[in-house]
């Protein structure tokens, strides 16, 4: 009896350090939780007011434009890349490659055609228009996925990709007649932005999707891909740049407008610091939380332009915005709740949209 009485007692006292323990876990999850929505929304929402100022605003007395896409993604590239460096030899890890080269080299080609066409659309389309449009970017996901992972997909994940298209299509195909864009006017240019973006959905999907497949297929470490990529980019934007005669006179820009210059070393650095957020919070909190910060993130990029930038939106993209979001954020909500296991499979398939 004195024994059980004992027992009892200890496990008695052990309740309430097990309760300090929990609510000392959960308020360091809440602490990285946090860090990990500070990091992003900061660095992404910098990195769009920036990229829009770049391509959309005029430097200088003679009000000259950026028009050289390439030298920022080289720029973007090439921080990354030293970054990264560093990162795998502060922590001693080993930098030869993991996978051939060569397909280090296809998920850099797509990812520069991606940033190039995000960046040339801008010319075109107002950020707010490019912003909503990239949640569009399931169906390609879903397209690729099905190609290159031979993933399956639900009914809801077709369904909600269709919702957030239409959503999408109603804020690009009804802009208000203020909004214009600072290169050129007329419809034929709002299609080629519009084209711009389709190719941008295209690409982008390919890249995530191709770089899942990396990393299931050789167990790769995060550092190691973001190193070789960005290598691979920095040398054919680099290639790029020469042959098409445009390094020289992108230099002598940032010469003459040394504005410009910080913008783009600010440009570079947020870029390279949200990629390093992204890998956290996917690492740390899942796919869900990663989307639901970027959900939230989109919506507060699209009213900082609007404000900052002077982007009135027509009452049809303000219901298209609603749709998109309401679409997103219901997706995200049905999948926080509990699931079969025969749906599991579904489920994890669809976290890469």
């Amino acid at each position: 009896m004195a024994e059980a009485a004992s027992s009892s007692s200890a496990a008695a006292a052990a309740l309430p350090v097990a309760a300090g323990r929990d609510k000392d876990d959960r308020r360091r999850m809440s602490a990285r939780c946090g860090f990990a929505v500070v990091g992003i929304m900061s660095t992404l929402l910098v990195y769009g007011v920036l990229q829009e100022k770049i391509m959309r605003v005029p430097y200088g007395a003679e009000k000259e434009f950026f028009r050289y896409s390439l030298f920022l993604v080289f720029c973007n590239r090439i921080t990354t890349s030293m970054v990264s460096a560093l990162v795998l030899t502060a922590s001693k890890k080993s930098l030869d490659p993991v996978a051939p080269l060569q397909k280090y080299c296809v998920v850099s080609v797509s990812n520069i055609l991606t940033t190039t066409c995000q960046y040339e659309a801008l010319k075109y389309v107002s950020f707010p228009v490019q912003t909503l449009a990239k949640c569009a970017k399931m169906i390609p996901v879903m397209i690729w996925g099905t190609i290159i992972m031979r993933k399956k997909y639900g009914g809801k994940d077709y369904f909600f990709a269709v919702v957030v298209t239409v959503g999408c299509s109603l804020f690009i195909l009804y802009p208000t007649s203020m909004d214009a864009n600072p290169f050129n006017k007329g419809r034929e240019n709002t299609i080629w932005g519009v084209s711009l973006m389709l190719g941008y959905l295209g690409f982008d999907g390919f890249t995530s999707t191709f770089q899942d497949k990396l990393f299931k297929g050789y167990d790769m470490e995060i550092h190691n891909q973001i190193f070789y990529t960005t290598m691979c980019s920095c040398v054919l934007s680099l290639s790029g740049l020469i042959l098409q005669n445009q390094m020289i006179p992108a230099v002598d820009f940032m010469f003459r407008h040394p504005d410009c210059f910080y913008d783009v070393v600010i440009l570079s650095s947020v870029a390279t610091a949200s990629q390093f957020f992204i890998s956290y919070t996917i690492r740390t909190f899942g796919a869900l939380t990663f989307a639901t910060i970027m959900t939230t993130r989109q919506l507060v990029s699209i009213l900082l332009s609007c404000v900052w930038f002077v982007h009135p939106l027509s009452w049809m993209q303000w219901v298209g915005a609603a749709i998109v979001f309401g679409a997103l954020y219901t997706k995200s909500l049905l999948r926080s709740k509990p699931q079969k296991p025969a749906a599991a499979s579904t489920s994890n398939s669809a976290n890469n949209s």
